[in-house]
């Protein structure tokens, strides 16, 4: 345990930004695994607008690497064009 106050208080900040985190990882992943799983083309369209939404707010907030991002989102746009 911190024995100085500012850093008792950056652990505990720190632990909440962890936890926010795993949050928003968790919902981006569940929203690609969504667009994968999509059975037909204006599904797999829809999920993946929300998918892209995701992965440009979690390149702006540093959760994932802008090239990351960019690579994923091209990955699944491939997946859903070929659906269509």
């Amino acid at each position: 345990m911190p024995n100085v106050k500012s850093a008792t208080k950056r652990m505990n900040k720190s632990r909440e930004q962890n936890a926010r985190n795993r949050a928003k990882r968790s919902r981006l992943r569940t929203a690609l695994k969504r667009v994968r799983e999509a059975g037909d083309a204006e599904t797999a369209q829809a999920r993946f607008r929300d998918a892209q939404v995701l992965l440009d707010r979690a390149a702006t907030s540093r959760l994932l690497h802008a090239n990351t991002a960019a690579r994923l989102k091209s990955a699944l746009a491939r997946r859903v064009n070929s659906l269509g």
